[in-house]
Order: structure tokens, then C-alpha cells, then sequence
């Protein structure tokens, strides 16, 4: 039914599920700075707080707020810095 997913030492948390057939996640980061991998693509939606993303090294970084959502593509890595506590909604595919 539902997956639990934690990740950097507890400061990610997340809980899987399916959204309109398709797998989703549902969770926390705190505060910190963090690199994720992906395998598929992913949408990213903020529900609380804010996140600033790079999608790649060369890329500038782009502040997404509460309501704001992005994709980032597959078999690629996005760096994401979190100033404060945050909840966020990954949707794949």
C-alpha cells in the first residue's frame, strides 16, 4: 500500500503512493543541501516553504515556492538547497 522512504540521515522523508496511476511521493526535507538521481522523470511540486534548484552544473539556480512545480528529466541529477523545513509532492513518469 504504502512504501516509507528516508534518505541523507533522516533529513528527507518521503512516503510513496500511487496518484492517478502513476507513482508519487509525498514528503519533508529539512534544511540543508542535497543531490538527487533520477531514473525517470520526475514533477516536482512544492507544497510548503521553498526550494532553490540547479538542474545541471552549468545551470543557474531557480527559486520554486509554494504552489510552484518543475521537471526535471530522466537519468540526470538536480541539486536542490532547502533554507528551511518543507514539504514537497514528486510525481514520476
Amino acid at each position: 500500500m504504502f512504501k516509507t522512504n528516508e534518505y541523507f540521515d533522516g533529513k528527507v522523508k518521503s512516503i510513496a503512493f500511487q496518484s492517478d496511476k502513476k507513482p508519487a511521493t509525498v514528503g519533508v526535507m529539512a534544511a540543508g543541501d542535497y543531490v538527487f538521481n533520477t531514473d525517470e522523470k520526475e514533477t516536482m511540486s512544492v507544497i510548503t516553504g521553498e526550494l532553490i534548484i540547479k538542474l545541471s552544473a552549468d545551470g543557474e539556480s531557480v527559486t520554486y515556492r509554494a504552489g510552484d512545480s518543475f521537471e526535471v528529466v530522466a537519468n540526470s541529477s538536480f541539486h536542490v538547497f532547502v533554507p528551511a523545513d518543507c514539504a514537497y509532492l514528486c510525481e514520476y513518469g
